[in-house]
């Protein structure tokens, strides 16, 4: 029987599959549209443009996460009790104490990025801290020291840039096809390019769906996974059950909330719309209290 314990191990293994198979899937993307173009520079622009994009995003991510939150920076001067709750989990989790930072906003939400451990920052609401006890607090807290320990910012950067990346040249390849680009047939492969072209419209169509749900898909996974691993870390399961309880049953959405952010928050921070699970950048708040309130953390 799976237990919190090993979670973290599996979490290291998932991540890799799943970067291995994006970029994989990135790179067939690339390897059906050169081969409808019948040029091969298009597949070397696909593998070279989504390495050195993931890297990049990688490395200056919480930079401009932070700043597109308008966050500011919180130190044991300006306020020490959260500047302790936080330290005293990085104590107990064998993390570094990450940058901490608040964002004015009554609406309470939480999250984490930076591109590893020992840049690693968490990112609250003055909300989330005036609205959740002190257990509260720390499950939230714990959860998101999780996302940093597991190395999930690598992950959800590393995806939103690759799924950016695969609409981009679906949109070059069906400009290109609309404006009558055609590759140069020969006798002995025209057959091929034919095939090669109609599989290559389809995929444009249907390839950034694909992507956006393999982001959705994986950042549901994580957020569950995340919740596991922070209640390990303190011990308390219901603290943060009921800190997700309050959060989401809050009406404020965030006002500093988009698009390109929203999958970072522990709670989806757009409120009041009601979309497929499918679709969703976080799991069901009842699944996610459901699996913790039945977890044996013994």
């Amino acid at each position: 029987m799976s237990t919190l314990y090993n979670q973290a191990d599996r979490n290291v293994r998932l991540t890799w599959i799943y970067i291995t198979g994006f970029l994989v899937f990135v790179i067939g993307v690339g390897y059906v549209f050169a081969g409808a173009m019948n040029n091969s520079l298009i597949l070397y622009i696909a593998v070279i443009f989504s390495i050195v994009m993931s890297f990049a995003s990688y490395w200056w991510s919480d930079k401009i996460v932070l700043a597109m939150s308008k966050a500011k920076p919180v130190t044991l001067e300006n306020n020490r009790e959260i500047y302790h709750i936080v330290e005293n989990l990085c104590i107990t989790a064998g993390l570094p104490v990450p940058k901490i930072y608040v964002i004015e906003d009554s609406a309470p939400n939480a999250f984490a990025t930076g591109r590893d451990p020992k840049h690693g920052v968490i990112c609250m609401t003055t909300g989330i801290i005036g609205k959740l006890e002190k257990s509260e607090l720390e499950g939230v807290i714990a959860h998101e020291l999780s996302h940093i320990g597991n190395r999930d910012i690598l992950l959800s950067t590393v995806v939103v840039v690759l799924v950016g990346f695969v609409a981009l040249l679906a949109d070059w390849f069906r400009n290109w096809a609309f404006w009558g680009g055609r590759g140069r047939d020969n006798n002995e492969d025209g057959q091929l390019q034919m095939v090669l072209m109609v599989g290559a419209i389809a995929l444009s169509i249907l390839a950034p769906i694909a992507a956006v749900l393999i982001q959705l898909a994986i950042s549901r996974k994580r957020e569950f996974l995340a919740d596991a691993d922070g209640a390990l870390l303190t011990r308390y399961p219901e603290g943060l059950a009921r800190a997700l309880e309050k959060i989401s049953a809050d009406p404020k959405p965030l006002d500093e909330a988009n698009r390109a952010t929203a999958h970072l928050f522990i709670v989806n921070p757009f409120k009041g719309k009601k979309i497929s699970t499918l679709f969703m950048t976080h799991p069901p708040i009842e699944d996610r209290i459901k699996a913790l309130r039945g977890m044996d953390i013994k």
